[in-house]
């Protein structure tokens, strides 16, 4: 069948080989996606190796020096407000005059709201958004409440204003809707592939004498991920089998306080083949939020796309969080794993000694990973539907 490719182009603030679960999302999306139509926009440069090719990557760089990690934040908010801000916005009116883009898809990332919400309601330019995260949401307190409230509310704009939009989850789609008076056409998330389901489907049980449990991406509530290592290590010590937990992802956490080497291990950024395997070759993923309510929209309109990286691979997952949280609402309408919802450390032992206790985990969990993973992530049907979207806005 021949098919009629839109000229595609994806604007958001990272780049299209970026790390993180963001940008693996976009990429998995775009699968079978032809490079000739695909172009990208983004405030941040492409690392190497470039393994997923555009037709073109149009870049609005914010200076690295200038980007507000930790020293001199406000004063580099106050020149990314004025000054790049408004060349990127220009930048970015030029980029689709000159291309001509039949769809443009929107992922609106901390400060690319800047320049989004800026130059595309005067392009005319119908876009299809995805909300994969609120603005800042741990960086009121560095940014300011002024500038927090001002991205979440371009935020807003841009999603009142889409042609068709998605969300990763349905907290977050009945918040907007509250917001905006604008539903989401879909939800869609990071996805289970066929591949994935054919190795879930002849996955074996394999008896080990280490218990690897994995955890990727960045920790974002340290305070109660110190509070779970802290129960770990008291586990260990009277458990037979070994336990390890392992990092994936570009932060170090070696120079902490709780971080123990002889149990351990950092594996840094790898490939996404390689994260594959290595997921593989673990017994449990750890997806930890924040058990209480202090950052209640963190809590319950972010969903850790790690959690689908875990139910691919086949591991049953320790979910941490709050019980209102989209973890823990997830961990709720599937037997997927354990779940820790208090800080006492006394439960919170109890409950690991009694999940690392079982004979059996894959033979436990399967067929609730599986029945999640289908109904929830299907990797294949969330990507039809937004290469729906996207062509009928062409």
């Amino acid at each position: 069948m021949n098919r009629s490719w839109p000229k595609l182009l994806v604007v958001t603030e990272f780049s299209p080989n970026a790390l993180g679960g963001g940008p693996s999302v976009v990429r998995q999306m775009l699968k079978g996606w032809p490079t000739e139509r695909l172009l990208w926009w983004s405030c941040l440069p492409d690392p190497e190796p470039n393994e997923f090719k555009v037709n073109a990557h149009l870049t609005a760089t914010i200076p690295r020096k200038l980007y507000p990690h930790s020293r001199l934040v406000r004063p580099k908010v106050w020149l990314l407000d004025h000054f790049w801000s408004k060349w990127a916005t220009s930048h970015l009116k030029v980029a689709i005059k000159q291309h001509q883009p039949d769809v443009v898809w929107v992922i609106p990332h901390q400060w690319s709201i800047l320049p989004l919400a800026a130059a595309l309601p005067t392009t005319k330019q119908h876009y299809h958004i995805s909300v994969h995260d609120y603005p800042v949401h741990h960086a009121e307190g560095k940014v300011g409440l002024r500038m927090t409230m001002r991205l979440a509310s371009l935020l807003d704009d841009l999603y009142r204003q889409a042609a068709s939009r998605d969300v990763i989850c349905q907290q977050m789609a009945s918040d907007l809707q509250h917001r905006t008076g604008r539903g989401a056409d879909e939800i869609l998330n990071a996805g289970v592939e066929p591949e994935d389901f054919v190795y879930l489907e002849g996955k074996r049980s394999i008896n080990r004498n280490t218990i690897k449990i994995a955890h990727a991406g960045t920790i974002t509530a340290e305070a109660d991920f110190t509070r779970f290592v802290e129960s770990l290590a008291r586990v260990r010590n009277r458990l037979q089998a070994a336990i390890e937990l392992h990092f994936f992802g570009a932060h170090s956490y070696r120079g902490r306080p709780w971080f123990a080497a002889d149990w351990m291990i950092e594996h840094g950024n790898v490939s996404d083949e390689t994260f594959r395997a290595e997921l593989r070759n673990c017994d449990w993923g750890l997806s930890p939020m924040e058990l209480t309510n202090e950052n209640p929209r963190y809590n319950r309109f972010s969903l850790p796309s790690k959690t689908v990286r875990y139910l691919a691979a086949g591991l049953p997952i320790i979910t941490v969080g709050h019980k209102d949280s989209t973890i823990v609402q997830l961990a709720r309408r599937y037997s997927i794993g354990v779940t820790i919802q208090s800080v006492d450390s006394k439960p919170m032992d109890e409950l690991l000694l009694e999940a690392f206790g079982e004979e059996n985990v894959w033979r436990h969990y399967r067929g609730e990973i599986l029945r999640c993973a289908r109904k929830e992530f299907d990797a294949v049907q969330m990507r039809t539907r937004l290469h729906s979207a996207l062509e009928r806005k062409s």
